[in-house]
């Protein structure tokens, strides 16, 4: 652990500890504080993507969470008198190798990524809460403290992933536009009593809001989490998101018998309600700062993209502000971030803000909805969740699948541009390659840190070029022609070109600061 480290990550949930596994694991010194003192607090997210489990896997923390998760879900969807049942593993994703929906608790995931670091000699200084920052235009100059006593620290970069209520944000005066949700989520872990099928997402759209219980409860074997008109005073700024006080027992034992599931409460072990909000940093960076995760962007729970949307956004800066440290001169890279990270997080606040009012919203249109003209639907779901495409076209969109960098300053088509496979800003799908003789998944085969060059069979050998420490490469005899294809730490191609032209080659990594 740095005392002057390249990059101060602040806030130690699923985006801090990813942001601070990507930098050191592209070279950079690394320092984790948080101000919480204990690890452990409810979980709130529950469910990892596709695309998310793709760009850990260069981390090596893909097999140690799919040891925590439920990879081959079933739910159950409760529509008036009808159930409407969902298999969610094996989906039609074949450029991803995770072709499945994850239920992981984000307590897991925490658990996973700090255990990473820590493996890596970068433990998380918790109780250490960052009370000043300032840039003084060559670095990041702020003030730890640590049970009464403060300290001065020295960074490079400082990455906010303190949440809804970031200090870093607020310190670098960067706006947080938006508003509250009339709604609230209730949580709570639940025995019931009354039998419902175990290992299954039960689901229930009602007038009042959404009810879905998962069998991944922390303190029991339930978790509920349910949708409701916001009740009581209104939450301070720091309480969004953020489980607040219990729910009374009554209530969750009456929300249960109304969703009519045929259950009700047999034990209480927690519950916590959560005040909603809608916002959007006015930028991702200024100087040496940057936002990531609920820092840059808060919204409704709806479609899982919370915790998703925050991991990517850590796997795409981390190996920026490593790369970056290493010297001056790399402001389009850094810049790069915002340019492509915050189109994604306006685009996720829109689909979210959309999927929450149809699931929760108290305008009486979307309680009709819920109530009568869903359940109506429901004899014709069975054949529409019988078309693998159209179930797994919707997962894609959910999973991110979709997000390209096209127009990023990172994305360099050659001369002469070649002619087939992901364009420059595309994600890089995985598909069966030979590699060196041998057969394998693509992925598999850049699944470490760093850039990776990807040679065609008929492209030039790159003997005698200095590539960097951390640039890769990789014949693929599999694939005709003479094309050379870059695919930057994050799994996005940054780089083709129609020939093996080192010099091009050269430019584009001297821009992403890997040579």
């Amino acid at each position: 652990m740095s005392a002057t480290p390249d990059v101060l990550v602040v806030g130690a949930g699923p985006t801090g500890l990813a942001t601070a596994l990507q930098a050191h694991d592209h070279g950079a010194a690394v320092r984790v504080v948080d101000r919480r003192p204990d690890a452990f607090r409810p979980s709130r997210a529950m469910v990892m993507h596709s695309r998310t489990l793709d760009s850990l896997r260069p981390l090596g923390v893909t097999d140690a969470l799919l040891e925590r998760a439920d990879v081959s879900p079933r739910a159950e969807l409760h529509l008036g008198r009808r159930r409407v049942r969902m298999e969610l593993a094996e989906l039609d994703l074949p450029d991803t190798g995770f072709p499945h929906l994850t239920l992981l608790r984000q307590a897991d995931v925490e658990e996973v990524l700090a255990d990473a670091l820590t493996s890596r000699g970068v433990d998380v200084e918790r109780g250490t809460e960052l009370v000043h920052l300032r840039d003084d235009g060559t670095a990041a100059r702020g003030t730890l403290r640590t049970d009464g006593r403060t300290k001065p620290v020295v960074s490079r970069f400082v990455a906010g992933c303190d949440g809804p209520a970031s200090t870093v944000r607020a310190a670098a005066h960067i706006g947080w536009r938006g508003g509250s949700y009339r709604e609230e989520v209730l949580l709570a872990d639940v025995e019931l009593d009354g039998d419902l099928a175990p290992g299954t997402l039960h689901a229930v759209p009602a007038r009042e809001g959404l009810v879905f219980l998962f069998a991944l409860g922390e303190g029991a074997t339930w978790r509920l989490l349910a949708t409701r008109p916001h009740t009581g005073p209104d939450p301070s700024a720091d309480s969004f998101g953020q489980p607040g006080e219990p729910i009374p027992v009554e209530e969750v034992d009456r929300l249960l018998r109304d969703s009519g599931l045929g259950v009700g409460l047999a034990e209480l072990r927690w519950s916590a309600r959560v005040p909603l909000q809608h916002r959007l940093a006015d930028s991702f960076r200024r100087g040496p700062s940057f936002l990531a995760g609920d820092a840059a962007h808060a919204h409704s729970p709806a479609a899982a993209q919370g915790m998703n949307t925050g991991l990517n956004d850590a796997v795409n800066l981390g190996w920026k502000l490593a790369f970056a440290a290493r010297g001056p001169g790399h402001e389009p890279l850094l810049d790069s971030y915002e340019q492509e990270r915050r189109p994604v997080a306006r685009q996720v606040l829109s689909m979210t803000h959309l999927v929450f009012f149809a699931e929760a919203s108290t305008n009486p249109f979307a309680g009709l909805l819920r109530s009568r003209l869903v359940p109506l639907a429901a004899p014709a779901l069975p054949l529409l969740l019988s078309r693998r495409w159209l179930v797994a076209e919707g997962v894609r969109i959910l999973s991110q699948l979709r997000v390209e960098h096209r127009h990023s300053v990172l994305s360099v088509d050659g001369t002469p541009p070649a002619d087939q496979g992901p364009r420059p800003g595309d994600r890089l799908p995985d598909e069966t390659v030979t590699c060196e003789g041998t057969t394998r998944r693509l992925h598999e085969v850049i699944a470490a840190p760093g850039v990776h060059v990807l040679l065609s069979r008929e492209a030039g050998d790159l003997d005698g070029f200095a590539l960097g420490p951390r640039v890769a490469v990789h014949r693929l005899t599999s694939r005709p022609g003479p094309e050379v294809v870059a695919v930057r730490p994050d799994g996005y191609v940054g780089f083709r070109c129609g020939r093996n032209d080192p010099a091009q080659l050269a430019a584009w990594l001297e821009l992403v600061g890997a040579r």
